[in-house]
């Protein structure tokens, strides 16, 4: 499998694409999903329409190995399957898939055929992170009773405090995973030794 040096090219997204042939791919996908559904579980809520969760990393995984075409629809069924079989508490909200596509897109692009480093790690949740306080607050203040700055305040504290807990765990399980997901002949040889490299 051949490793890309930017995702800004024809072949890359003719291999993206080609992802939702793969039977394989899209069995790792749909576990990933529900790798998702039972992390959501363990969540911890932090406030009206806020919590703490790790479903960042079965979603980073399946952008990894499957790319960023995969990543949509596995994206738009996490979210959706998440919301009906999850039991949320609050009402369904198409804004919110778009939140979850989007940030499984940033993985995807920074992950997928790509050589893992440090520096890819950091810029994709932090970009993550970015998009989750300025789309995640425009929901909140459509839905629901405070303002945009109120959302965006409080959750830009939250994804401020926990980027760098967040880039560590997942630095650790892509060092973890994917040399197991390489021998599986799943994807290409992505990290260099046992240790990730800064760039």
């Amino acid at each position: 499998m051949k490793l890309y040096r930017t995702p800004f090219s024809r072949s890359y997204w003719r291999d993206a694409a080609a992802e939702l042939k793969d039977l394989r791919k899209l069995v790792f996908a749909a576990l990933m999903i529900a790798a998702c559904l039972i992390l959501n579980k363990f969540k911890i809520p932090l406030g009206e329409n806020l919590s703490l969760s790790v479903t960042f990393l079965a979603r980073a995984l399946c952008a990894t190995v499957c790319g960023p075409v995969v990543a949509i629809v596995f994206g738009a069924a996490e979210d959706t399957l998440g919301f009906f079989i999850g039991g949320s508490n609050g009402p369904y909200f198409p804004g919110y898939m778009i939140t979850t596509i989007t940030g499984c897109v940033v993985y995807a692009l920074f992950f997928y055929r790509q050589r893992i480093t440090w520096w890819r790690i950091i810029l994709a949740k932090l970009l993550t992170n970015i998009q989750n306080v300025l789309l995640g607050s425009l929901w909140s203040a459509m839905l629901y009773s405070k303002g945009y700055l109120y959302y965006m305040t409080t959750s830009a504290w939250k994804n401020a405090l926990y980027l760098v807990p967040q880039i560590l765990l997942l630095a650790l399980v892509l060092a973890a995973v994917l040399p197991v997901i390489h021998r599986l002949q799943w994807a290409p040889h992505q990290l260099e030794g046992k240790k990730i490299p800064w760039k």
